[in-house]
């Protein structure tokens, strides 16, 4: 019978302790600083309203992380069956010469930002930041409908574009 309790509670406290998706951005995050290609300073919150009226697709890389190259290939069926989205891309690079060279060298089409201090930064810090890539869907409103996937084709991300 101890056995049965302890294993009940176990199971209650490791089902009340997983990560839930977060519905709305924290306002640190909000007015974390990102540059755009041009090299014009921006805030997240510029980011999100600037894509509002259609879901948008974040994901968050890096030039020299393998996991996103390899996801990029994920990333371009998405936007083959899903055109009408936006696409937006947030670089941890080291650099913004590293950045623009791999934008261009891997030919990734959407809309591109930077931040500075990669993993360090008021940006990472507060999106809850463990591996990348990392994707984010947001709805036509700037809502968050999924906030963390670390795959393009998460089961999660089909089933919310084919609703």
């Amino acid at each position: 019978m101890k056995r049965i309790i302890i294993a009940v509670l176990t199971f209650t406290l490791l089902l009340g302790c997983g990560s839930k998706e977060k519905k709305a951005f924290s306002h640190t995050l909000l007015t974390a600083p990102l540059i755009n290609v041009d090299g014009d300073s921006l805030t997240f919150k510029n980011l999100i309203e600037s894509h509002k009226g259609k879901k948008t697709m974040i994901e968050v890389w890096a030039s020299w992380c393998p996991d996103c190259i390899k996801g990029l290939s994920k990333l371009n069926e998405l936007q083959e069956k899903q055109p009408n989205m936006n696409y937006v891309f947030i670089s941890l690079d080291k650099n913004e010469t590293s950045w623009k060279k791999g934008i261009k060298r891997y030919r990734i089409k959407g809309d591109h930002y930077y931040v500075e201090g990669g993993w360090k930064s008021i940006f990472a810090k507060n999106i809850d930041l463990d591996w990348i890539p990392r994707y984010l869907l947001i709805d036509e409103n700037g809502k968050i409908v999924i906030y963390r996937a670390i795959e393009a084709n998460d089961d999660r991300i089909t089933n919310v574009l084919k609703n």
